[in-house]
């Protein structure tokens, strides 16, 4: 891993230190990464620093202070999604990375040509592939099962091909088995 990289990686760490939930985003920056490494271990670095800018300072902008419904919620991740990229520019910019991959990674983070750019493609599989892996038990357990085939649904229609091919090679608990079985029939 070459410095500038490294620093970078290190700078959303100290932005992610004054996480309130004790290192809830630096741990599912941690998980960001290594999925990324295993789906694409050749991955640009603005796509590496996307996939680990995620969530950066996720908790400085509260769902609940958004107004109910889907316009709330897409108004929310719009607003998560810039500032993610603005605390990522930053770090890249304190790293000497070039206005070019600066922008890259921007772009990647906030998923701008989702469907025909390949990179900000692989950063939505890494997502989802965290999501099943990692957060889909938890999310499980407070809702009904209805509600989790939606939510496996909406999750496998936002993935590639490759992506539903690494979903499908998860080892998931039995349970969870079952019901991303149930939301794919």
């Amino acid at each position: 891993m070459n410095h500038r990289l490294k620093q970078t990686l290190q700078l959303i760490d100290q932005a992610n230190a004054g996480d309130p939930k004790d290192g809830v985003e630096a741990l599912y920056s941690q998980r960001m990464l290594e999925t990324l490494h295993t789906f694409n271990p050749h991955a640009s670095e603005p796509l590496t620093l996307a996939c680990y800018a995620q969530h950066v300072c996720r908790w400085k902008l509260i769902r609940k202070d958004y107004p109910a419904g889907l316009t709330g919620y897409l108004t929310w991740r719009t607003d998560l999604a810039k500032l993610h990229a603005n605390i990522l520019a930053e770090a890249m910019q304190e790293s000497s990375y070039s206005e070019d991959d600066i922008e890259r990674a921007g772009n990647i983070i906030q998923k701008k040509k989702l469907k025909t750019d390949p990179e900000a493609q692989t950063l939505e599989d890494v997502s989802c592939l965290v999501f099943l892996n990692y957060y889909l038990d938890a999310f499980a357990s407070k809702h009904a099962e209805e509600k989790i085939i939606d939510i496996v649904q909406k999750t496998w229609g936002k993935m590639s091909d490759k992506g539903h091919q690494s979903a499908l090679a998860l080892t998931l608990p039995p349970h969870l088995q079952n019901l991303v079985g149930k939301a794919l029939a």
